[in-house]
């Protein structure tokens, strides 16, 4: 069971790049009790843009250091595929540099949008810069819709694993399907797709299934999710993996749902599981996907 917390972070409309939202954050350790949490904030146009506050995170508590000055990534240039925009999904150190997994964000005429997977990397601690102009993950006959995104990675045993949001159709403009599937890479950049489904859909009115974030714990792989069902919005589910590919369901045992009244009292969606120092913490959006911030909920077990 998950306690919650509250919002730890809200827009701060001053920043000409927060006019509104705070949405999927993701966790990355700097030293110590310091974090850094990515996030994406939209400007008086509504495109996103990849910022981060700092935080000192301790004994099951989260606490806003400060939020940076300028977004760490923008858009990419006109007729790319992230030119309408950038979303955080995770941060992983790979060789001593800071890899930004991201979403790209791109409009659509016939459909609504795409979203594809990016990549950017930073050697400072500062500003990343894109890996390349093209995606990270590119359409394919198997997977030939432009929703492959929100791409999570883990090392693991000396390769790495990725979990990602696949498209599998469009039911109309605004409605696209998607599902999470899995990859493999040697590098963290050259990713071998064979169309995987790690979490399907459990009935035909669920939609979307989204954020993933897997966690390697010493008996078993867990991950947390969104998925969407028309009549209620998003929920956060919850799955369990012996293998890392192969995974069952277990959405009653997430721990976590909406409350009865408040920034999150709608839905609760984009959570991001990380450990520090023998606690367990969820960051994660409400209502809105992130119009009032963000929030943060700690494990009830506590000590890991």
């Amino acid at each position: 069971m998950w306690v919650k917390k509250g919002l730890l972070l809200e827009p701060q409309t001053q920043l000409w790049w927060q006019k509104s939202h705070i949405m999927l954050p993701a966790a990355a350790h700097i030293e110590g009790d310091l974090f850094r949490v990515y996030f994406s904030g939209r400007d008086e146009h509504n495109r996103s843009v990849i910022g981060y506050a700092e935080v000192k995170v301790y004994q099951g508590t989260i606490e806003l250091q400060r939020y940076c000055d300028q977004p760490v990534l923008t858009s990419g240039e006109l007729g790319t595929f992230d030119d309408n925009g950038v979303t955080p999904s995770c941060v992983v150190t790979i060789n001593g540099r800071k890899h930004l997994y991201y979403i790209g964000w791109n409009s659509g005429s016939t459909t609504r949008m795409g979203l594809i997977a990016g990549l950017a990397i930073s050697d400072d601690d500062g500003n990343f810069h894109r890996y390349s102009r093209a995606p990270l993950l590119d359409r394919t006959d198997r997977e030939p819709f432009s929703i492959l995104t929100a791409p999570f990675v883990i090392e693991d045993n000396g390769s790495f694993r990725m979990y990602y949001v696949s498209c599998e159709g469009w039911l109309h403009r605004d409605l696209p399907i998607y599902n999470i599937k899995y990859a493999e890479s040697t590098d963290g950049i050259n990713w071998k797709r064979e169309g995987h489904v790690c979490i399907d859909f459990r009935s035909p009115q669920e939609t979307a299934l989204a954020r993933p974030c897997v966690v390697k714990d010493a008996d078993k792989y867990r991950m947390w999710y969104s998925y969407k069902d028309p009549a209620i919005g998003y929920r956060i589910g919850y799955a369990e993996s012996d293998d890392a590919k192969n995974w069952i369901r277990m959405d009653h045992n997430a721990g976590i749902d909406v409350s009865p009244r408040g920034w999150d009292s709608e839905m609760v969606e984009y959570s991001f599981v990380f450990d520090h120092e023998g606690y367990r913490y969820m960051l994660y959006n409400g209502n809105g996907y992130g119009t009032n911030g963000a929030g943060y909920a700690v494990f009830e077990n506590n000590r890991r």
